[in-house]
């Protein structure tokens, strides 16, 4: 039988510190998107700025922040298997949303079963409560859709100034 070596102990901790500090090196900050998630701000934003536009008014920008909050909503409505915007006991949406440093105020809408951006976005616009969060007073917006375990899409936007 034979032996194989190991590293020793301080061997280890040196090589495991030197990994962390070189993957602390970057030159430009990437946000990672949610793990489970999909952003879909860059084909939603023109749908919300056509409408914005219409109405007069101006249009909305890209948001990391947000794209982040968004994605984290989708991906927690599809492994709940509920468009809902509160899950849990003590959920809040203004932590969550101070938790992914979006500019407050914000507003949220949430969908579910749509199978394109622009079809969640009409569902959006159909319904007058979501249709005035697209058309109050925010500055930019972030949209991400989430695949439950089942299939179902679950679609999440947020407003934030």
């Amino acid at each position: 039988m034979s032996m194989v070596s190991l590293p020793s102990r301080r061997t280890f901790l040196v090589l495991a510190g030197t990994g962390l500090l070189l993957a602390g090196c970057s030159t430009t900050s990437v946000m990672t998107p949610t793990p489970g998630s999909v952003d879909e701000t860059e084909a939603a934003l023109p749908l919300v700025n056509k409408l914005r536009q219409a109405q007069g008014l101006s249009p909305l920008g890209l948001d990391r922040p947000a794209q982040q909050a968004a994605g984290r909503q989708a991906v927690r409505m599809a492994k709940a298997k509920e468009m809902k915007h509160l899950i849990g006991f003590g959920d809040d949406f203004g932590d969550r949303m101070r938790k992914s440093e979006v500019a407050l105020p914000a507003a949220e809408n949430i969908a579910t079963g749509q199978h394109t951006v622009g079809k969640a976005v009409q569902a959006w616009i159909d319904s007058p409560k979501h249709l005035r969060n697209m058309l109050g007073s925010y500055k930019s917006l972030g949209v991400a859709a989430a695949r439950a375990s089942d299939g179902r899409l679950y679609w999440a936007m947020v407003l934030s100034n």
